[in-house]
């Protein structure tokens, strides 16, 4: 029974059966995968909402392309793909709904040409249950329709493995040589270090195996990752002081690189905490973590199966890209971000489908049922701690956001208007809300200095944004101040007429 689980390569299109009738499990598969991505596609409409207001690191990117306000500082761990992405819209438009409905959009387009691309390696059945399963987490649903990096990491991450596989099997599949260069490309284009390690697996089988040396598949993989991350590379030399420093820079940035054993963060950010720095507190209950201790277990019962299907070379290479997209993020940095995982868990999703299929088809008859009811439970369990989470998610951004919005409100109000400063306690987010600039002469986005904040204030309207209860650099004591919502707020004064 477990062999009827996995075909192989295209061997759905090949059992001889007419022509007719493979057009028609062809277009039923495609509209399968399709409703798929259109459901994931509207849940993340009504779910999240267009009028979410944008995050921090959204402002950031989107800053880059906007003429609503100037460029926020540009970080070294950063890359510019999501810039690009987001251009088309924001570079015209400053509405949030318009671009959220553009990626939800695109997001949904993504995830179907990524199911689309696994179409005879696994059963059309596994393919639109995973895509359903990592559609359906609230992560997924909640970054699919952000200016973030993370969730086109995961796509390019499934379209490229995908591609490798075909393009190994049939050296003359040109699209799928194609697909590896590109859907690399992609995930270099958004995180060039994802990229290597998500690659990693399919780097040392084209180079160390003799069975998958094919030079024109390497000759993609590497071309695809040197293209994306190339600007971000040239971009090393140009702004950061070549490329070592800006991976040295990044490090720092991330609290040092190296062994840090953060599975434990992890856990605690899956209750909602978008970011877990420091990662303090107590852990989630246990139903919302539940899953995440069975991804791995049903991960390996789906290769069990692929390995006594004698058909495990596809699965193998799912986990290994996975392993190598979270090693990373659960080994080797001191702070937690649920989207972090987002590669491993799009890697993963399609042998955990292959064995929750398994569950419910391979048992007797007697014990079938039985299969089929914990499975339908655990997995309507399941939905529902990902709804619950989302909703409280959205609700608790949607606010911390409103509340960015009413502190520039009352910034407005006290004349602090473009072209304006703004320095301090979230600065970056409420600048790009305000159409001000972010300035900081200390931290990860430090890009001036005291002089030249004082200088700056002589010409032009400068604040500075403190907690209540903060103190403020010894230059802006004597400001005014003022309360903005949850915020203290100095400022220097108007602009000399």
């Amino acid at each position: 029974m477990a062999k009827a689980l996995y075909v192989p390569f295209l061997g759905a299109e090949r059992n001889g059966s007419p022509p007719a009738a493979r057009a028609s499990r062809r277009s039923g598969g495609a509209l399968s995968l399709a409703l798929v991505a259109g459901a994931f596609t509207l849940a993340q409409l009504l779910l999240v909402r267009p009028g979410m207001g944008l995050g921090w690191d959204e402002t950031v990117y989107v800053s880059q392309v906007s003429s609503h306000a100037p460029s926020a500082y540009f970080s070294a761990p950063r890359a510019r793909g999501v810039s690009l992405l987001v251009a088309p819209i924001a570079s015209w438009s400053s509405s949030t709904e318009l671009l959220r409905v553009y990626l939800a959009l695109l997001s949904g387009l993504g995830l179907f040409l990524a199911l689309r691309v696994w179409r005879g390696l696994f059963p059309l059945r596994v393919l639109a249950l995973a895509g359903a399963l990592f559609a359906t987490l609230w992560v997924t649903l909640f970054y699919g329709p952000q200016a973030m990096p993370n969730y086109w990491v995961a796509i390019g991450a499934l379209v490229c493995v995908g591609c490798f596989l075909r393009a190994r099997d049939d050296r003359f599949d040109r699209a799928a040589l194609w697909g590896v260069g590109l859907s690399a490309a992609l995930m270099a284009w958004m995180r060039p270090t994802d990229a290597v390690w998500v690659t990693l697996p399919l780097l040392v089988l084209a180079v160390c195996f003799r069975g998958w040396r094919r030079p024109r598949l390497l000759v993609a993989l590497v071309a695809g990752l040197v293209a994306g991350a190339g600007e971000w590379v040239v971009e090393a030399y140009v702004s950061y002081g070549g490329l070592g420093q800006r991976l040295a820079d990044g490090s720092r940035i991330q609290g040092g690189l190296g062994w840090n054993f953060a599975v434990g963060d992890q856990l605690r950010s899956l209750g909602g905490r978008t970011l877990c720095r420091p990662c303090t507190g107590p852990m989630p209950n246990a139903a919302v973590t539940v899953w995440w201790f069975a991804l791995p277990l049903l991960a390996a019962l789906g290769l069990a199966l692929a390995i006594r299907a004698q058909r495990a070379t596809n699965t193998l290479l799912l986990l290994s890209c996975a392993t190598t997209a979270g090693v990373p993020y659960l080994f080797m940095i001191g702070y937690a971000a649920p989207r972090f995982l987002l590669p491993a868990y799009a890697l993963l999703s399609i042998p955990v489908a292959a064995a929750l299929i398994h569950l419910v088809t391979a048992p007797s008859r007697t014990w079938r049922p039985v299969a089929v009811t914990l499975v339908t439970l655990g997995l309507t369990g399941h939905l529902a701690v990902q709804y619950v989470v989302l909703e409280r998610t959205v609700h608790r951004t949607t606010v911390a956001r409103q509340s960015w919005a009413h502190t520039v409100s009352e910034l407005h109000r006290l004349g602090v208007r473009p072209p304006c400063r703004l320095t301090g306690h979230e600065a970056i987010p409420i600048a790009f809300y305000a159409g001000c600039s972010a300035v900081a002469t200390s931290g990860p986005n430090a890009n001036t200095t005291r002089a030249d904040i004082v200088r700056l204030a002589r010409r032009e309207p400068v604040a500075v944004l403190t907690t209540l209860g903060g103190r403020p650099p010894a230059y802006a004591r004597t400001w005014a101040s003022h309360v903005a919502g949850d915020l203290r707020v100095y400022v220097a004064g108007s602009p000399a007429t």
